[in-house]
């Protein structure tokens, strides 16, 4: 269980058929992403229904990725060609836990 504050980003989409290029973007925003500072995990997952989760430090460091210039790009492309429609949550995570076999 970690101590620190914790925020989540939640994002849902719904895609359309168009791919253009959108595995290669999301690749790149994940790698870009965990270069802001304030970044702390990413959990993704795309099927019918896409739910990526990404973690940061702060309202502040969430703030200062929402305004990341190819992340801007990203979210212009993401309106105009693979969305038929998106949300985006943020809250801040009150406990964590885990369970893994090692």
């Amino acid at each position: 269980m970690h101590n620190l504050e914790l925020y989540a980003v939640i994002f849902t989409s719904i895609r359309t058929n168009q791919n253009d290029g959108y595995s290669d973007m999301a690749d790149r925003m994940v790698e870009l992403a965990k270069q802001q500072p304030g970044f702390i995990d990413v959990e993704s997952a795309r099927n019918e229904i896409g739910i990526t989760v990404s973690y940061w430090e702060s309202l502040d460091a969430i703030k200062a990725w929402k305004q990341n210039t190819e992340h801007l790009f990203a979210q212009r492309k993401g309106r105009d060609v693979w969305y038929e429609s998106y949300k985006v949550r943020i809250a801040k995570v009150e406990r964590e836990y885990s369970f893994g076999k090692l």
